[in-house]
């Protein structure tokens, strides 16, 4: 575990409005800033972020977090890689956990430095080949590009990795996928007089390669092999370098080889990404549509282009969610993504990927495409091919319009097509509602806490109603701040602490508010003084009508001697406020 006081220090170093600002950039908009939202498509800025309370908040989608909860959204991180890359940004070492340390093998941060160290020594030794290099600019790839993408060289020689490392023989570069060992136990490079793409994750950290073969001999292109780093069927290649793209474009245009990508984007389309010698898995299509409303799949026209075509397909139908959309786009025979924007330009290509195929088209037209639609067997064997794409699909309109289709081709009915292909009505679960109350106190309480978290210590928990969900927040929102000590940690740090709590969304929503209208400093505690004189009233009339119901069944001898000094305390208090009531 990391410690809080560590992530408190870390919240309080990192400034969120900077940090969003790289990514997304902000305009001054009051007291706060403003932008569109990263993480859903919208017209009109909603998506704020608050430089005295350090978090953001989109009042469209919900988005809502401090700066460890954006680069977990926005760069797909986990908490402990989030929570490093801020460190690394503000200079702190994050302070290890003892008893998660390993010492039966190499660490996953050794692997990442290892593969750092391989991925700047290609890249340098691409600045010494010249066939390399003659390569490169054959294929129209700028050194500006090259840089982007980090484009090395692997050299000939069988150990040339050993410039790079003092021990060549370290069980690292073997487990980082670098360097083989042959059956007689002889070390050698993986990669030998290959042009080198480094392929990143998300952090933009090196995490394998894919290998070009410059010389004669199989096979031409060679990938490092799964490591505990790099797992094929999770990473694209070109993502971090595209990123910009995606958010301009909203669509993501999967290709096939590194070359593609890097040959795109030297002539501006800097949304494609590939691939890693491996079909389009349903994880792929999850991690670019979290990114992108729209995913473009551009293959050769060829049937090796068609059938991974088809392969993404059936991968992207339970992945598809509603509201994103998937197409395709084959390119003439001879030509790859490469030459067709040489010689058509970029406009043309991009015309192609406006224009793509839908799923549902491409899906129909393979299928009837093995079927013999003028014979009623024909037809019949296009239902029956359907019907398990059917049911992989889960978005009940794209499918609706599918079934459409396949009755108009087939010339069953509609309900026919239901019954034959057994499809049963998606049924999404609900997301909880939480039930509307009227107006509470707690609810400017939650906002006072959150504004002034000192405020807690004056606060008499055993004046909160019971069995309210704004109680047991408003409870739990005083107890952790009291646990934490002094100083009093500020709303970021309380964020950290409360991810994850059962009411979480409770303290989102008074957050929000609180952003919208914050309380005047100097009526802060007049204002904190005012509820808790409420709530403590409030507490008082709930603890007679429980008082009087036990008095009218058991009368005044079935009280306590303490139960009786409260209910004639409440009596007293209700008489009074009965007795203003009727004067009023």
């Amino acid at each position: 575990m990391i410690p809080e006081s560590f992530i408190q220090e870390l919240l309080h170093r990192v400034d969120v409005v900077d940090l969003i600002d790289g990514y997304v950039p902000l305009k001054k908009a009051g007291a706060n800033f403003a932008a569109c939202c990263p993480f859903h498509n919208e017209k009109s800025p909603s998506f704020t972020v608050s430089p005295s309370k350090q978090f953001y908040h989109c009042f469209g989608c919900g988005a809502h977090g401090s700066a460890i909860s954006f680069l977990m959204e926005y760069s797909g991180l986990g908490f402990i890689d989030a929570i490093k890359e801020l460190s690394h940004r503000v200079g702190l070492q994050v302070p290890e956990d003892e008893g998660r340390r390993t010492h039966d093998g190499p660490k996953i941060s050794g692997l990442t430095e290892v593969m750092a160290r391989a991925s700047k020594y290609y890249y340098e030794q691409l600045k010494r080949s010249e066939k390399a290099i003659n390569y490169l600019k054959g294929r129209g790839v700028s050194g500006e590009i090259a840089q982007k993408f980090g484009i090395g060289y692997a050299p000939e020689g069988g150990q040339s990795l050993a410039a790079a490392f003092d021990d060549y023989g370290a069980a690292e570069l073997q487990l980082a996928g670098l360097v083989g060992k042959s059956d007689d136990g002889r070390l050698y490079d993986r990669f030998r007089d290959r042009v080198m793409f480094p392929i990143m994750n998300q952090k933009g950290e090196t995490i394998a390669f894919g290998g070009r073969l410059l010389g004669d001999g199989k096979p031409k292109y060679l990938n490092s092999p799964e490591t505990p780093l790099f797992e094929k069927g999770r990473e694209v290649f070109g993502l971090p370098q595209a990123r910009a793209a995606l958010r301009d474009k909203d669509t993501a245009i999967v290709v096939e080889g590194y070359m593609d990508v890097v040959a795109l984007a030297q002539h501006g389309v800097g949304n494609a990404v590939a691939t890693l010698g491996t079909a389009t898995t349903a994880t792929h299509v999850q991690k670019l549509l979290r990114q992108v409303d729209r995913i473009v799949y551009c293959f050769d026209g060829d049937a090796a282009g068609r059938k991974a075509a088809w392969r993404a397909l059936e991968n992207s139908l339970e992945a598809l969610p509603e509201q994103k959309s998937v197409g395709f786009v084959f390119l003439p025979e001879a030509d790859d993504p490469d030459s067709f924007v040489r010689n058509q330009g970029t406009e043309a290509f991009e015309r192609l990927i406006a224009q793509a195929m839908p799923l549902s088209e491409f899906l129909l037209r393979e299928l009837a495409s093995h079927c013999d639609m003028t014979s009623a067997e024909g037809k019949a064997k296009l239902v029956a091919e359907a019907k398990p794409l059917l049911g992989r699909l889960q978005t009940p309109l794209l499918r609706l319009q599918l079934v459409k289709r396949l009755a108009e081709a087939s010339g069953f009915s509609q309900p026919e097509v239901e019954r034959l292909c057994d499809l049963r009505p998606i049924v999404r679960a609900a997301p909880a509602r939480v039930p509307r109350q009227a107006p509470s106190l707690l609810r400017p309480l939650l906002r006072l806490l959150l504004q002034k978290p000192e405020l807690a210590k004056g606060l008499p928990l055993g004046a909160l109603a019971p069995n309210s969900a704004e109680a047991r927040a408003v409870g739990y929102l005083c107890q952790t701040i009291l646990a934490a000590g002094e100083p009093t940690p500020p709303y970021a740090a309380l964020l950290e602490r409360l991810r994850g709590n059962e009411d979480e969304g409770i303290f989102r929503e008074a957050a929000a508010e609180l952003m919208q209208q914050p309380f005047a400093e100097e009526d802060i505690d007049a204002e904190f003084d005012g509820v808790v004189h409420r709530l403590l009233e409030a507490e008082t009339r709930r603890t007679f009508e429980v008082l009087k119901q036990k008095v009218a069944k058991l009368g005044l001898s079935g009280l306590s001697s303490e139960e009786k000094q409260q209910y004639v305390l409440a009596s007293t208090t209700s008489g009074r406020t009965t007795e203003l009531n009727r004067s009023s």
